[in-house]
């Protein structure tokens, strides 16, 4: 299957929070922003948030302070809280995004820094979307761990 038109780089602070309901979450907006250009008009809703089910399942195959396995959009929202207590996003880019029967698959990098130590933080990622019902039912994402674990260890190499 074909890539789909890489979306353009997404900037912290290019437009206010769709929702400010949501404004907690600044930190993570170029996330949130680039997700929600690469599913453009397979799902409804403004804001990450508002494009998942209420008992999505949040799924991540790495071990480095995330449960392996969300459930429920408060439970996502409660864990984001955290993310974006410790990290704040400055970009996030690189999308390719491959459309599927059921969902979409992304791969993506955020850019950001580790707000306890001033470390910069760049990831890779690459995720697979099952939609339902034009929301975000399920979420499985792998990244590079090494890259999440240097940043978020003094000294690690």
């Amino acid at each position: 299957m074909a890539p789909m038109k890489p979306a353009p780089r997404i900037e912290l602070g290019s437009t206010e929070m769709p929702n400010q309901k949501y404004s907690v979450f600044q930190p993570a907006k170029p996330y949130f922003d680039l997700v929600r250009s690469a599913l453009g008009d397979l799902v409804d809703g403004e804001h990450f948030f508002d494009i998942v089910t209420d008992d999505t399942i949040y799924e991540v195959l790495y071990d480095l302070g995330w449960p392996r396995i969300i459930q429920g959009r408060t439970d996502l929202m409660a864990a984001f809280r955290g993310y974006v207590e410790n990290i704040a996003l400055q970009s996030a880019d690189n999308l390719i995004a491959h459309k599927t029967g059921d969902g979409c698959v992304i791969e993506y990098e955020v850019h950001g820094t580790i707000l306890a130590t001033g470390t910069k933080y760049n990831n890779r990622f690459c995720s697979i979307i099952k939609i339902e019902n034009r929301k975000i039912a399920h979420w499985r994402d792998y990244m590079d761990s090494h890259a999440a674990w240097k940043a978020l260890t003094p000294g690690a190499t």
